[in-house]
């Protein structure tokens, strides 16, 4: 084995790969994370500007190749469009990191509670985060089997996999805002965990690998009261950083988890140990 082996299996030079929800809080440095490992990076959400910083600032700050593009996830043709306008931009996909997902057009409905939330933004918030991500993991995982290869990394949500504690709710806030963890959240993200498993098990043969990246609380415009109690049900004592998922990403992209599918790697602190 030669020095360097070991290390060589997390480089992705070379490879193209695809952030959906790329202009997020997490989307931005998932791709940096992406870009700086070596890949090409495709940046796609609903906004040109935003995808198009995005993308000036891979290239401005890591040198490679980066190209943003714009794309409604809930729309078929849309999804359809932009797969072969990257294809045909960047090259053929080696992963594709299926993590847009959406809070609805309206936060007070999307954080309404149970009793009133209403079928609309239910469906609304579905329309994203499930059928997105089967829409977009259909078009890019079908030309991944075609070639036998391939790394497909879908985002759920720690309340995927547990029931969120409302009490820690009571008193929160975000960006101002009163927050809860809505129903429609915690079902399409075990939705998303449910995906995962399928594709990984129907793909596996032909080369194409599924998991699933699950992250717990991220630090991002909490008021100081969920801080504290989020972070007591943490046995790290406190909430992620962004960058802390990025490492995660790498891993499930890149050569390094290749005998890794139909896995669910909680990046969260602890939380779901208790």
């Amino acid at each position: 084995m030669t020095a360097g082996h070991f290390r060589n299996l997390f480089d992705l030079t070379g490879r193209v790969a695809v952030v959906t929800g790329g202009a997020g809080i997490l989307g931005r440095r998932f791709a940096a994370a992406l870009a700086d490992h070596g890949a090409a990076v495709a940046v796609v959400d609903l906004d040109e500007g935003a995808v198009q910083e995005v993308a000036n600032a891979l290239r401005s700050e890591y040198g490679g190749r980066a190209e943003g593009f714009v794309c409604d996830v809930s729309d078929e043709v849309s999804v359809r469009d932009v797969v072969v306008a990257i294809e045909d931009g960047l090259g053929p996909i080696d992963v594709l990191h299926n993590n847009a997902a959406s809070k609805s057009s309206s936060l007070e409905g999307f954080f309404a509670p149970l009793a009133t939330t209403t079928l609309a933004t239910w469906r609304e918030v579905m329309a994203v985060n499930l059928d997105g991500m089967f829409l977009v993991a259909r078009e890019v995982g079908n030309r991944m089997v075609a070639r036998e290869r391939g790394s497909i990394v879908q985002t759920a949500s720690i309340y995927g996999v547990m029931a969120p504690d409302q009490r820690i709710y009571e008193g929160s806030s975000y960006l101002g805002m009163e927050i809860s963890s809505p129903v429609v959240y915690s079902a399409s993200k075990a939705g998303v965990v449910g995906l995962t498993r399928h594709l990984a098990a129907e793909w596996g043969l032909s080369g194409v690998r599924v998991n699933t990246l699950v992250p717990g609380g991220v630090r991002s415009g909490q008021n100081d009261t969920f801080l504290a109690r989020y972070s007591q049900r943490v046995p790290l004592g406190r909430m992620a950083e962004a960058d802390e998922m990025t490492g995660a990403l790498i891993y499930l992209a890149s050569d390094a988890s290749s005998y890794v599918t139909g896995q669910t790697l909680m990046v969260d602190g602890g939380l779901s140990a208790w």
